[in-house]
């Protein structure tokens, strides 16, 4: 957990416009993509960081991992988990009321295209998470990733399954959103390459978390500004 001091807190000013910028509590939410390592969290608070942006605080009962450098690195990404079936076993409020996030950060259901739940449960599945979500914070900020690609000759199907997933989405993300809780979607299945992106045709590399950090930076730097002026 970082500790935000007021005179570390100026790099937002010019967003908020005043003196000083309440913390933002961030949560990572999703499976071994987020978590195990997800080192594209620590690339991303470093971009943070190095724009000044310093208010804030990532969030969640799984810690950092070492990805090279110290980083916040507090998430709620755990390794072969499904949105179904975080809903099935009700995980989440109990991980938001702990944690109390502000920002939802989340990457989440390719474990459940491998293990072949249909678009529709998934989809349903996500609906519930959100309302759970909006329960915890009426103004919650949701920016929701498209899946990123997987090897077609992994997991027979999968890849397909994904890209139906992710049609799927950007259809049901515009319903879900509201003017309080906006879910902004974000497409991280555009120009990520499973060949040379990731470490096994599923997991990114290098290359595959600076591109997930890019494509997460400018909405995740818009969310904190919304969460930060409000609070004014």
């Amino acid at each position: 957990m970082v500790k935000i001091t007021p005179l570390a807190a100026i790099g937002l000013v010019g967003l908020a416009g005043q003196a000083a910028a309440a913390t933002v509590k961030i949560m990572p939410f999703g499976a071994s993509i987020v978590g195990a390592p997800g080192c594209w969290r620590a690339i991303l608070w470093k971009k943070l960081q190095g724009a000044g942006i310093t208010n804030t605080d990532f969030v969640g009962s799984q810690k950092a991992t070492d990805c090279g450098f110290p980083y916040d690195g507090e998430n709620e990404g755990h390794a072969g988990f499904q949105a179904t079936g975080i809903v099935a076993d009700n995980q989440l409020p109990g991980w938001l009321s702990a944690a109390k996030p502000d920002i939802m950060m989340i990457h989440l259901g390719t474990n459940d295209v491998i293990q072949r739940k249909s678009t529709a449960d998934t989809i349903n599945a996500y609906s519930t998470l959100v309302d759970q979500m909006r329960a915890s914070k009426p103004t919650m900020k949701i920016l929701f990733s498209q899946l990123i690609p997987i090897d077609p000759k992994k997991f027979s199907g999968a890849q397909q399954g994904i890209i139906d997933l992710n049609k799927a989405i950007a259809t049901w993300a515009p319903t879900k959103s509201t003017s309080q809780s906006p879910i902004v979607v974000i497409d991280n299945f555009t120009g990520f390459n499973v060949t040379t992106d990731t470490v096994d045709g599923e997991h990114p590399n290098d290359s595959g978390n600076q591109k997930l950090a890019n494509k997460f930076y400018q909405p995740l730097v818009n969310a904190i500004k919304s969460v930060s002026t409000r609070r004014q």
